[in-house]
């Protein structure tokens, strides 16, 4: 659509129009874009972003600011322009994925929602995206060229938005392969994975017995992995034997009669061999030991 006309507000930006346009440059990648507060042209453009004073998503309105806002999620997070366009055309650039539209918006434009809006509930701690973004801006030693500093922002949050787009799919795969294998386990102790797969929540969630998880490394190793209690514990379902800390190759080797047993980890959580076969071997003698 080269003839489609997009506005935004010029001067200082922030990470809700920035990624907003980000959005539409997925969507649209040849629009016009005009960046100004002129009203005669704001009434002119096909899609109107964070200005204007008007959300009508028919009319292609994406503004926030008019009294009473736009808005609000049901955990209370109120929307702001990036927010909206994501309503509008993330199912779009998800193709047509509501679980990865879901995904995104609560691991990103929620976020930036939230900040853009002064909603401290749901702000997380650390630098944001959105500082990142405000950075963009030129500083009051730098000549002022908004337009350009803006365009940088957008093609830098257009990847940003890629990447969680990207994650956010494979993890709603991932929890598909995870399941899988679970249910298709010969012992719902040992939990094996024929690729490496993302599998902590999944296994969490599915499974209170796991206990080991069995899984190829990039190199082409075979990896035996404890189950922690909980998502982000150091505390294991059941640590690997104690006699097996630290040791690698010959010692691995020595102390458990594997031929091709690689390591394992001074902290009891991972160890390995060179075989699907051996790393078998390694998960039934931890879950034997006592």
């Amino acid at each position: 659509m080269n003839d489609l006309t997009v506005v935004t507000h010029n001067g200082n930006f922030h990470a809700d129009d920035v990624f907003s346009i980000a959005v539409l440059r997925h969507v649209f990648p040849d629009f016009k874009l005009v960046r100004t507060r002129d009203a005669q042209l704001i009434a002119h453009a096909d899609i109107v972003i964070d200005v204007g004073g008007e959300y009508d998503p028919e009319t292609g309105r994406f503004d926030h600011h008019q009294r009473g806002g736009a808005g609000e999620r049901e955990n209370g997070i109120p929307y702001s322009s990036f927010g909206l366009i994501w309503q509008k055309y993330g199912l779009q650039l998800c193709h047509g994925d509501e679980n990865i539209v879901k995904a995104v918006d609560s691991s990103l434009v929620s976020t930036i929602d939230a900040i853009d809006c002064g909603h401290v509930e749901g702000v997380s701690q650390g630098i944001s995206l959105s500082q990142t973004i405000s950075m963009f801006n030129p500083t009051w030693q730098e000549e002022s060229e908004f337009d350009r500093c803006f365009d940088e922002a957008v093609e830098f949050a257009m990847r940003i938005l890629s990447r969680f787009i990207a994650s956010a799919s494979g993890s709603i795969n991932a929890k598909a392969i995870v399941a899988k294998a679970i249910e298709n386990a010969d012992d719902p102790r040992v939990i094996v994975l024929e690729q490496y797969t993302p599998w902590k929540k999944t296994v969490h969630a599915l499974s209170q017995q796991a206990l080991y998880m069995v899984y190829p490394s990039h190199s082409g190793k075979w990896i035996l992995q404890t189950v922690p209690v909980e998502p982000g514990s150091f505390e294991d379902r059941k640590s690997l034997p104690k006699a097996w800390a630290g040791l690698s190759d010959k010692e691995f080797q020595t102390e458990t009669g594997i031929d091709d047993a690689m390591f394992c980890h001074n902290g009891l959580f991972i160890a390995g061999a060179e075989s699907f076969t051996s790393t078998m071997k390694l998960a039934a003698m931890a879950l034997s030991d006592q």
